[in-house]
C-alpha cells in the first residue's frame, strides 16, 4: 500500500512538471516592444513628437452640401413653385443706406401730463415741542398727486385744480389762483416728482427695449441708445437706426452713426420711437415676406394666398432637407457612406472601430474616451501604443504613450490620428500570469487527476 502512495506522487509530481514546462506555450498575448523588428520603430509621444505625427497629411471627410443648406435657400422644389416676388417698395433688398437724419430742434419746455407726478410743499404751524410725523423740520407739510385723466390734482381743503397741459410755472400760477379763491395761505411751493406722461420708445437690435422717460431734459439720440443697454447689432454693414416722428420716418446708417459725432448728439423730442433694424438673414426671411406683401396693400384674398404659398414653399424645402439628410443617416449606418476608421485593440472597455468624425480631426482621447476608455484593472497604462503603418511601405511606426502619470493623458488629447491607426493597449503583467494560469490549471487538475486514479 506504501507503495502504491509513493507511486501515486510521483505520478503527480511528474504531471505537475510536465504542466508547468508546457505553460510558456499555453497563453500567447500581444506586445509590441518584445516582437519589434527592423521594420518597428517605436517613437515616445512627448510634446516635441507630437508636432511630427500631426504632420502627416490628412483631410477629414466633409458632410454633404445638404447639411450646410438651409431651408430658405437653394432653387425651387418640384411642384412647390417659387417664393413669391417681392412688392416694388424702395429699398426692399438689402443696399445702400441713405442718410436721413431727423432736422435740428430745440425741445419744447416741459409740460405737466396725465400720470405725472407733483410735491406741493405748504407752510404749516409749527406745533409745540418736536415736529408732528410727516412734517419737515422747517414746518412745512409736503404732499404728492398724481395727475388724473382729467388733467387735474386734488388737493384737500382747496379741490380740483387743473394742471395738465402748463408748464410747472404755469402751474404754480393756477394753484396760486385756486389757494386765494378759496382762503388758502398762498406761501407754497410746486415741483414734479415722478415724470410719467412723456417718453422715448427705443425698441429694435438694443440690449434692452426700453420706454426712457423725458423729464426736464430730453435725452439726445445717443443717451436714449444707452439707456436701452446699447446696440447688440450682428451685421453692422446693414445696420441702421430709424427715429419715427410726427409721421416721418428718418434714417441713419450705423456705419454714419459710428463715423460722425454730431449724429450721435441729434436732440430727440418726446413721442419719438428709435428703432435699431439690421440687414435681413434667413432667419429673418418669413418675416420680412410678410411684411413687405402686407406694405404692398394686397387685397386680403391674395394676400392670403400670397402668405400661404410662401409658408407650402418653405415647408416643402425643410421637408427634402430633412429627407435627404436622413437618407444618408440611413447609408451611414448601414456602412454606404465611405468613412475613415480606426481600430481599437488590446484592453480597451470595447474591442471595435471608430470612425473619425466629418469635418474635423480626432485625437487619441478622442477614440479612447468615446465608448468609456480603458480597462485601469487590466490595462497596462504604461503601454498605450498608436500603431501607424508607413504608405507603401512595410515599415510601422508604434506611438508610445506612457499614461502612468495621469498628466501625460494630456498628451493624448493633442496627438490627432490617421485612417487606419491601430490604438492598442497592452495588458498588465499581473493580467497576463492570471490568464495563462487560468488556461493551464483546469487541464493541469484534469491530467494530475487522470495519474492519481
Amino acid at each position: 500500500m506504501q507503495i502504491a502512495h509513493s507511486t501515486r506522487r510521483a505520478l503527480l509530481a511528474s504531471t505537475l512538471a510536465l504542466g508547468l514546462g508546457g505553460c510558456g506555450v499555453s497563453y500567447v498575448s500581444p506586445l509590441v516592444r518584445d516582437t519589434a523588428s527592423d521594420n518597428v520603430d517605436v517613437v515616445e509621444i512627448t510634446g516635441q513628437s507630437i508636432a511630427f505625427a500631426n504632420s502627416a497629411p490628412y483631410t477629414p471627410r466633409g458632410l454633404p452640401e445638404v447639411f450646410s443648406r438651409t431651408a430658405g435657400s437653394g432653387g425651387g422644389l418640384r411642384g412647390a413653385g417659387a417664393l413669391p416676388e417681392a412688392p416694388a417698395v424702395p429699398q426692399a433688398q438689402p443696399g445702400p443706406l441713405d442718410l436721413r437724419p431727423p432736422p435740428e430742434t430745440t425741445p419744447p419746455t416741459y409740460r405737466i401730463g396725465v400720470g405725472d407726478v407733483v410735491q406741493l410743499a405748504t407752510r404749516v404751524a409749527r406745533p409745540t415741542g418736536e415736529a408732528a410725523l410727516g412734517e419737515a423740520p422747517a414746518g412745512e407739510l409736503r404732499q404728492t398727486y398724481t395727475v388724473r385723466d382729467d388733467g387735474a390734482i386734488a388737493i384737500p381743503d382747496v379741490g380740483a385744480v387743473e394742471i395738465g397741459g402748463l408748464t410747472i410755472e404755469e402751474a404754480e400760477q393756477r394753484v396760486f389762483e385756486r389757494f386765494i379763491e378759496t382762503g388758502a395761505d398762498p406761501d407754497f411751493s410746486l415741483e414734479i416728482a415722478g415724470f410719467n406722461s412723456q417718453g422715448i420708445t427705443v425698441g429694435g437690435d438694443v440690449a434692452a427695449p426700453t420706454r426712457v422717460p423725458v423729464t426736464l431734459n430730453v435725452p439726445t439720440l445717443d443717451e436714449a441708445l444707452t439707456a436701452a443697454g446699447g446696440l447688440q447689432v450682428t451685421t453692422p454693414e446693414f445696420a441702421s437706426i430709424r427715429v419715427y416722428r410726427d409721421g416721418t420716418l428718418y434714417q441713419i446708417p450705423l456705419a454714419d452713426y459710428d463715423r460722425d459725432g454730431r449724429l450721435r448728439s441729434i436732440q430727440l423730442l418726446p413721442g419719438d420711437s428709435v428703432f435699431v433694424d439690421t440687414a435681413y438673414d434667413l432667419d429673418r426671411a418669413l418675416a420680412y415676406y410678410t411684411q413687405q406683401i402686407n406694405a404692398a396693400s394686397l387685397r386680403r384674398t391674395e394676400r392670403t394666398a400670397a402668405l400661404e404659398e410662401l409658408q407650402a414653399e418653405v415647408g416643402l424645402r425643410r421637408d427634402a432637407l430633412d429627407e435627404e439628410r436622413a437618407l444618408f443617416r440611413a447609408r451611414d449606418e448601414l456602412g454606404a457612406v465611405p468613412r475613415d476608421y480606426v481600430y481599437l485593440t488590446g484592453e480597451v472597455t470595447q474591442q471595435r472601430r471608430y470612425a473619425l468624425p466629418f469635418g474635423q480631426q480626432a485625437t487619441l482621447a478622442d477614440a479612447l474616451f468615446d465608448q468609456g476608455g480603458f480597462e485601469t484593472e487590466t490595462g497596462n497604462p504604461s503601454q498605450i501604443y498608436v500603431l501607424r503603418a508607413t504608405p507603401g511601405e512595410e515599415d510601422v511606426t508604434a506611438w508610445h504613450l506612457d499614461a502612468r502619470s495621469a498628466a501625460n493623458l494630456t498628451l493624448a488629447t493633442r496627438f490627432e490620428l490617421r485612417p487606419n491607426d491601430i490604438v492598442f493597449i497592452e495588458e498588465q503583467p499581473i493580467t497576463r500570469w492570471n490568464r495563462a494560469f487560468q488556461q493551464f490549471f483546469p487541464s493541469l487538475v484534469t491530467t494530475a487527476s487522470s495519474a492519481v486514479d
